[in-house]
């Protein structure tokens, strides 16, 4: 027979239900897989529903239908035989808790679970510890402080569902905005580039504006000095000619006289 997986939980040795799973007995009391580990991430675990402790006057009684409600019995099928193993409704001595945490230490070093930090194997270990062997042995003992270390323990699943529900939304927006910023730090560089484009094409127009306005200007001053050169020779032309007309004209005067 292979058992279910090794658990902190203390249970009674298993008992063969049915040899055929799918001809089972019409009276036979329906089978429920315990949940040893905790919900799915972001789910609120639902409440036990428990039987009411004013109905049953037995104390033994009592104890084993508040350990079946808060830790339904496990079952599995092996060669076609329905096995099934509850809980343990036999009180523990101070030897068993010794053996206990003793169990614990063995497990936590034999899954290397870590001392510090988030550890999903540190917190299935201490759930199996806690929210069921010792609920168990305390349930035994009292059931009333059974139920209320259960609602300890729903209200504990529930805070840490609110707290994965709470990180998963917070990575969940840590990354849309992460893709966003990546998205706009995209955008601007290629804007960047762009622009650098921009600028190397006017600058490219300046420098040939400037080399323009440089040749007309070389152009303009050339033209300038040859008129001014062609200006002070037609000034000395028209001085030399002056100078010529008013030499023949005091020619003509003088004998005159």
């Amino acid at each position: 027979m292979i058992p279910p997986a090794d658990s902190l939980l203390k249970y009674d040795t298993p008992v063969l239900v049915s040899r055929n799973t799918e001809k089972r007995s019409p009276k036979a009391r329906p089978l429920k897989v315990s949940p040893q580990q905790p919900g799915p991430s972001g789910a609120v675990p639902p409440k036990t529903k428990l039987p009411s402790t004013s109905c049953v006057t037995d104390p033994t009684k009592q104890a084993e239908e508040i350990l079946n409600a808060i830790l339904p019995p496990r079952e599995w099928v092996e060669d076609t035989q329905l096995w099934i193993q509850q809980v343990s409704s036999t009180p523990s001595t101070r030897m068993d808790v010794v053996h206990l945490q003793e169990q614990l230490d063995l497990k936590l070093q034999q899954r290397q679970a870590r001392e510090t930090g988030i550890c999903p194997v540190r917190r299935e270990l201490y759930s199996q510890c806690f929210e069921d062997e010792l609920i168990r042995e305390v349930t035994i003992n009292c059931a009333e402080r059974g139920l209320l270390l259960l609602r300890v323990r729903d209200e504990i699943r529930m805070t840490i569902a609110a707290y994965q529900t709470l990180y998963e939304s917070s990575v969940a927006f840590g990354m849309r905005k992460a893709l966003q910023a990546e998205q706009g730090k995209s955008d601007m560089e290629r804007k960047i580039a762009e622009l650098e484009t921009e600028r190397r094409d006017l600058e490219r127009q300046v420098n040939e504006q400037k080399a323009k306005c440089e040749a007309t200007e070389k152009r303009e001053n050339e033209r300038r000095q040859v008129e001014e050169k062609k200006h002070n020779e037609e000034i000395q032309f028209l001085k030399r000619t002056n100078q010529q007309l008013k030499a023949q004209l005091e020619g003509i005067i003088a004998p005159k006289k």
